[in-house]
């Protein structure tokens, strides 16, 4: 369709002349206010608390936030806010924090944080502000740091070049636990982090190593307690306006442990890349199982051999291990076919319950059902907890209420008990997994490998 000019000009003429009365009130010509926006997001920064979800003005605000998450950053009309955590909890949750009113001005960016520990009774919300308006000068990177490791003590913060002398470069400044530090507002580059005890830089306890601030990023980095592998306190979460990640420590390593699961399998070696000099491990029985070994994350040709020959590989396999994991591998399924199962851990302990996994390692049961009932209790009209489990399969971590409990595991779709009812005892606080095993050379009696806090 076409249009000649003279029309195309009323067009634009009446579109002008709509456009001038949008920008006054129809009756009285006076200016429309201006929308007035705050932006909110929550960071789970509490390191012996279980996953929460966040309630703002009775609507779920993030669900199942777990701990060094951060929510999504949500844009809201300026005003006040009450916020509500609720901590999940065996069989339901309980409202750990608040509801507590936050006020949001416009043009401000706010972070709750929950921060303390639930068992010492100091779990509370931080608000951390930070502005909205653009950063000046355009292009550069602002930055606020919050200390939120409540066994922390108070540090002094650097943020320098990677090869700065720490005695000859100056601080960024000194918090204790709930303080903050910044907007600091720097070029784009890439820095390094470093944090140290007070007035002593020689003595670093957190180190970044080498790290690239981006044209335009809004930061906010928690420290926040490490419950992981390596030596460091602390790590530091990262919130930006549409990402969010952690910072490591740089010489965080990773940690790997290995289960005998292969039932007729002999006793084996574990090694890595090809070093038969230097086991990994040696000489470990069906169904035993080694401690975590840390290794610094890479990727690694591991080989599982039998014992004292390292031309007898039954394994063969790559295995990338990243900063900060921990690894169970476990050998599963007779000799004949005998495969790496590969899970990652999750050992940080949650004060108001017990974390509970089961792993399917045994090759002669097929597909299972699993019950965790009362002890004593009959399965003969309950489901099962979990249903038609396949081998080299796992629950995740269930959250128990501390107690005792039976296990049972039966073939999918019948009630005969093929492992217990096998009575477990689990404290809150406490992590533990349960390898369903077959018996040494294959088949019944099944059995439990133990791990964890059993």
């Amino acid at each position: 369709m076409s249009m000649n000019l003279k029309a195309l000009l009323g067009v634009a003429a009446t579109a002008a002349l709509l456009a001038g009365c949008d920008n006054n009130n129809s009756d009285n010509g006076t200016p429309l206010p201006a929308e007035q926006i705050a932006w909110l997001r929550v960071i789970h920064a509490s390191p012996d608390a279980p996953n929460v979800n966040v309630i703002k003005d009775a609507t779920l605000l993030a669900q199942g936030l777990g701990y060094k998450q951060v929510s999504g950053l949500g844009r809201y009309t300026a005003g006040t806010a009450a916020l509500k955590v609720d901590a999940i909890l065996p069989g339901g949750t309980a409202t750990v924090i608040g509801p507590v009113n936050v006020t949001l001005a416009a043009d401000n960016v706010y972070t709750v944080l929950a921060v303390g520990k639930v068992g010492a009774g100091t779990l509370r919300p931080l608000v951390v502000t930070q502005p909205g308006t653009p950063i000046t000068p355009v292009g550069s990177v602002r930055a606020k740091v919050v200390h939120a490791a409540p066994n922390a003590p108070a540090v002094d913060v650097y943020v320098t070049a990677p090869t700065a002398d720490l005695a000859t470069t100056p601080k960024l400044g000194t918090f204790a636990f709930g303080e903050e530090l910044g907007p600091a507002t720097l070029p784009p580059g890439t820095y390094r982090i470093r944090v140290t005890l007070p007035n002593q830089p020689n003595t670093v306890v957190f180190d970044s190593g080498s790290v690239t601030l981006d044209v335009s990023d809004d930061l906010l980095l928690a420290a926040v307690e490490n419950t992981g592998p390596g030596a460091a306190p602390i790590s530091l979460v990262t919130a930006r306006r549409g990402a969010t990640g952690e910072i490591l420590d740089s010489a965080t390593p990773a940690q790997v442990r290995v289960i005998h699961a292969s039932p007729d399998a002999p006793p084996v070696d574990v090694i890595v890349n090809n070093d038969c000099n230097n086991r990994l491990l040696s000489n470990v029985p069906f169904p035993a199982f080694s401690d975590y070994l840390s290794v610094p994350p890479a990727t690694y040709d591991v080989k599982v051999t039998a014992a004292g020959n390292c031309g007898a590989v039954v394994i063969d396999a790559n295995l990338a291990v990243a900063a900060g994991k921990q690894y169970s591998v476990y050998a599963t399924g007779p000799l004949a076919s005998i495969t790496p199962y590969v899970l990652t851990d999750d050992n940080r302990s949650v004060v108001t319950a017990a974390k509970v996994r089961i792993v399917h390692a045994a090759p002669s049961a097929g597909r299972v059902d699993i019950y965790v009932t009362p002890p004593g209790a009959s399965i003969a009209a309950l489901s099962p907890a979990f249903t038609n489990v396949p081998l080299r399969a796992e629950t995740g971590y269930v959250y128990l209420a501390g107690g005792s409990y039976d296990v049972t595991v039966t073939p999918t779709g019948t009630k005969t008990p093929a492992i217990g009812p096998a009575t477990i005892t689990v404290a809150d606080g406490g992590v533990y997994t349960a390898a369903a095993r077959d018996a040494a050379g294959g088949g019944a009696p099944f059995g439990l490998i133990l791990l964890d806090d059993f």
